[in-house]
């Protein structure tokens, strides 16, 4: 009887174990996205937006990390991840260093990782100096004046420096269409925290629920959801929304398409 009862302990754990480590996929989906897609009619007082990517073309600056890592451009996505991970590392490490800086000192340890000698010197030419002057997508200056021309007041929202997203924006000749800027640099937290979307908010006066974030990053849209945002995904060649997290209630191709839905609401 004690066998039976330490084999039937044993199993018990064993099974818990598995249960914590092994995906529930079925489960995991229905429970992240029960409310399913947001259907909201009315107009948001703020419209947010993600910088890189979402509004600037990368291109020109994964050329040229590529070609630092070898011309291996299939470490590109690895390198990603891997900054975003460690801008969270600092964020809950109560640490702050520009996102540039960031991406540079991920880019050594991937290419490390794959036998690739890069200095730091090499990493941080590779990304800040074409980051500043990446042109934008072909579509979004005349996405962004419809929204103005439309009443919408428009504030970028960005984990890079304030100084560094200024100089994108002169360069790609965005300036004028926005009416603030906001980096995170002023919380010392990265989004997705919570706490970056709070202050956003407060810094618009605005209360979270009239906010929407416009981002072609899933990792973004769900923490401004899981803040209290509405938010509206770019779905850029490559980006996936997150599928554990509630679904924005626009999802599209390009800044043209979510324009037309936006200027929709009332």
């Amino acid at each position: 009887m004690k066998n039976n009862r330490r084999n039937f302990i044993k199993n018990t754990a064993l099974l818990g174990m598995a249960g914590a480590s092994i995906p529930n996929f079925g489960f995991a989906a229905t429970s992240g996205n029960e409310s399913g897609t947001q259907s909201i009619t009315t107009r948001p007082k703020v419209l947010f937006f993600d910088v890189n990517e979402t509004l600037l073309d990368l291109t020109t600056m994964k050329k040229s990390v590529g070609e630092v890592l070898g011309g291996r451009s299939e470490l590109l996505p690895l390198w990603f991840t891997t900054m975003l991970q460690y801008s969270l590392v600092s964020t809950v490490g109560r640490q702050y260093n520009d996102f540039g800086i960031i991406g540079a000192a991920a880019l050594q340890m991937v290419a490390a990782n794959h036998g690739i000698k890069v200095t730091e010197e090499d990493a941080q030419k590779a990304i800040l100096g074409p980051i500043r002057s990446l042109p934008a997508h072909p579509e979004v200056k005349a996405a962004l004046q419809q929204l103005k021309d439309g009443g919408y007041k428009l504030v970028s929202f960005t984990n890079s420096s304030n100084k560094g997203v200024k100089t994108q924006f002169e360069n790609a000749g965005l300036l004028d269409y926005f009416d603030e800027r906001l980096s995170i640099e002023d919380i010392g937290k990265f989004k997705p925290h919570s706490d970056a979307y709070d202050w956003a908010a407060r810094k618009m006066n605005v209360k979270p629920s009239e906010c929407l974030l416009v981002a072609a990053h899933g990792w973004d849209i769900a923490g401004a959801i899981w803040a209290g945002w509405r938010g509206a995904f770019i779905s850029r060649p490559g980006a996936q929304l997150y599928p554990l997290a509630p679904k924005p209630e626009i999802n599209e191709s390009n800044l043209t398409l979510v324009t037309k839905k936006l200027l929709a609401l009332k």
